[in-house]
């Protein structure tokens, strides 16, 4: 995510709730794909986990750029 979409972010969470619980879990999925990318080896269960956060994680974002988007045009 680039700087000042975190930037974006970081001022509309307050005010807007949808936008708090994607942008928490976004940070969640990030930190759990930061734990098992320092993992030397990936067990099979671990590289599935792997692949399914980040399916969440890109699908959350889509979400989020929605949300960014709409802020933008009522702005």
């Amino acid at each position: 995510m680039e700087d000042y979409e975190r930037i974006q972010i970081e001022s509309l969470v307050q005010r807007d709730e949808e936008l708090r619980g994607l942008w928490t879990e976004h940070l969640d999925f990030e930190r759990r794909l930061e734990e098992l990318d320092a993992l030397p080896h990936l067990t099979a269960e671990e590289e599935i986990e792997r692949k399914r956060i980040q399916k969440l994680k890109l699908a959350g974002k889509d979400r989020i750029a929605g949300i960014l988007a709409r802020h933008r045009k009522e702005a």
